[in-house]
């Protein structure tokens, strides 16, 4: 391709809307342009880029036995209530009515429309396992589209589904799945961590993510360097140190309008964690009480309070309310007192047996020194909060840390959750009518694009991995004017394009500099440059833009063994992460 007739709008000046490395570059370097919040259009050089890491995952999923199919990305909403998720994604979906008044949406995902299709075409364990995959557009009605291409309201994603009679078998799609997200990444030139996370309202048994680490991830994960643990910061586990157990009575003293963590402890001056949190919820959808205990100088992780509810829906508790089962205003509440004999309590294991905190009072003003669980009251046990940086980690005792990072892929054991809400079943051996056991595998194409800019990127611009880049060479003539200098760069250009060497010639009239910046910044991984000097020695200079070597090769080679004269191309190292 000649850059003279090729759509490449670049930016010299960083836009002010770009928010992330990645949107900051794809912008200054023609691959995308914004249509609208959250929507973009692809350029000739990013498009070739996406479709390129399209066929790496097409050829990962198909050697583990995927069979891709294409379903709709218009689905009727009335399978979504089948599954009862269109109350649950309610804020995200596009929904609207078609001529005939039909409630139809724009899908965010494919799980009831792959269930749908399930149970239409599959009767007998003969027909089972299966695992199918598209690569499909997704619509979400993102509240904040942010960061270029890590969160869109429009975005591509291959999703893949087993189908399978046993859960041994879905073990195996599992893994199988894992090791082909693994080589997709690699393959594509990303650093990634695989970290346990919450299954969300996907659902299911467990899952995990996939995560390369960026400063402008929107996620964040706990490390620990020393054993290797990894999960996301919902539901990380770690250590705390507890005081010693102190069998003392339970004093009740004024705290005049103290009502936060902080006034109270600063009020009586001792340290937060000296304090224990009360926070009331309702339990839907019999508006049961249910009080959550935590040491003061922590938070509750909503992923980790789902998990323990078991997917049971809930709800802040309203201040009539707070007031009518504790007698106090919020601020002011405890374990100890209340006024209601129906309240489920869980404790956060912060809150160990025979440890003193100061705690509500469940009288305005006041507060209670000396609530000891297992003493004064108690309730059932959860790992509830968020772990912190610096924390121990529950597996070997070293410090934890925390690192930004980017979501690119997500695997869940969904199990049964589908296929019994919407009715899936298959015969077994015996006749018997049982629920079709899935898996669900997503990757984010867009997001692979953008995280590989991420961790592949300098001062100057891009730093594509070969697998990924958009094309393998740029040649860079320095003189048009200079009909040997281009009638070489022509005849360099049909050799490579000959030989199968995806090259674009920069034939714009147009200064070295110039050409230099454009080169460094589209981050093609091979530039040959030909200027006078190194023509006169029957040379064409040599730059490998991920390491800035520069070598000389001879003209005679280049024309009659490309392949052969260009090492780099071969080289896997210029596929791997940039250190």
């Amino acid at each position: 391709m000649r850059l003279s007739r090729y759509l490449v709008p670049t930016l010299k000046e960083i836009p002010a809307e770009a928010e992330s490395l990645s949107h900051r570059l794809m912008l200054r370097a023609g691959l995308i342009r914004q249509l609208t919040a959250g929507a973009y259009s692809y350029l000739p050089l990013g498009w070739r880029v996406l479709r390129k890491i399209e066929q790496i995952v097409r050829e990962e999923m198909d050697s583990i036995g995927s069979q891709e199919l294409y379903l709709p990305a218009l689905q009727p909403l009335d399978i979504w209530n089948e599954t009862g998720r269109a109350d649950v994604m309610d804020e995200i979906m596009f929904k609207f009515q078609d001529h005939k008044g039909r409630w139809m949406c724009l899908g965010p995902t494919h799980e009831e429309v792959i269930t749908e299709l399930a149970r239409a075409y599959v009767h007998s364990y003969k027909d089972l396992p299966q695992q199918w995959y598209q690569i499909q557009i997704k619509f979400r009605d993102e509240v904040r589209p942010r960061g270029g291409l890590i969160r869109t309201r429009q975005f591509t994603m291959k999703d893949a589904y087993s189908l399978s009679t046993s859960q041994e078998d879905l073990d195996d799609w599992y893994m199988k799945n894992r090791q082909a997200y693994s080589n997709i990444f690699t393959r594509s030139g990303l650093r990634y961590f695989i970290v346990g996370a919450h299954s969300g309202p996907m659902g299911g048994s467990g899952s995990e993510e996939f995560m390369i680490p960026s400063d402008s991830g929107e996620d964040m994960i706990i490390i620990c360097d020393d054993c290797g643990y990894l999960a996301n910061l919902e539901i990380a586990m770690s250590k705390i140190n507890h005081r010693g157990k102190l069998d003392i009575p339970m004093e009740d003293v004024e705290t005049p309008e103290k009502r936060t963590i902080e006034e109270v402890a600063g009020f009586l001056g001792v340290p937060e964690s000296e304090t224990m949190k009360s926070v009331i919820y309702m339990l839907l959808p019999d508006e049961q009480p249910l009080l959550i205990l935590i040491r003061g100088d922590l938070d509750v992780s909503e992923a980790k309070l789902e998990m323990a509810l078991k997917g049971q829906e809930y709800r802040p508790a309203h201040p009539e309310e707070i007031k009518e089962m504790s007698g106090a205003e919020p601020g002011f509440i405890g374990p100890v007192g209340l006024k209601r004999d129906d309240i489920r309590v869980i404790i956060d294991d912060s809150i160990p047996d025979g440890v003193p905190f100061i705690g509500g009072a469940n009288k305005d003003n006041f507060h209670t020194k000396g609530v000891t669980r297992g003493r004064d009251f108690d309730g059932e046990s959860f790992d509830l909060r968020v772990a912190r940086e610096g924390d121990q980690c529950s597996h070997c005792d070293s410090a934890l840390r925390h690192e930004k990072a980017i979501e690119v892929g997500h695997i869940f054991k969904l199990g049964t959750k589908y296929s019994d809400s919407m009715g899936a079943m298959y015969l077994d051996e015996n006749n018997i009518e049982k629920p079709i056991i899935m898996g669900c595998y997503g990757i984010g194409i867009e997001r692979i694009m953008a995280g590989a800019i991420e961790v592949n990127s300098d001062e100057n611009g891009i730093i594509w991995p070969m697998s990924i880049a958009p094309y393998q060479v740029i040649i860079l003539p320095l003189d048009k004017r200079n009909e040997e200098i281009w009638e070489k760069a022509e005849e360099i250009y049909g050799k490579l394009w000959d030989a199968g060497i995806e090259t674009l010639l920069d034939d714009r009239d147009a200064s070295p500099g110039f050409k230099f910046k454009d080169a460094d910044l589209f981050g093609i991984p091979i530039q040959i440059i030909l200027g006078k000097r190194a023509l006169k020695s029957g040379n064409a200079e040599v730059k490998v833009r991920k390491t800035g070597e520069r070598t000389d090769v001879s003209l005679q080679s280049l024309l009659s063994d490309p392949v052969g004269s260009l090492p780099w191309l071969n080289d896997p190292t210029l596929s791997e992460p940039k250190e």
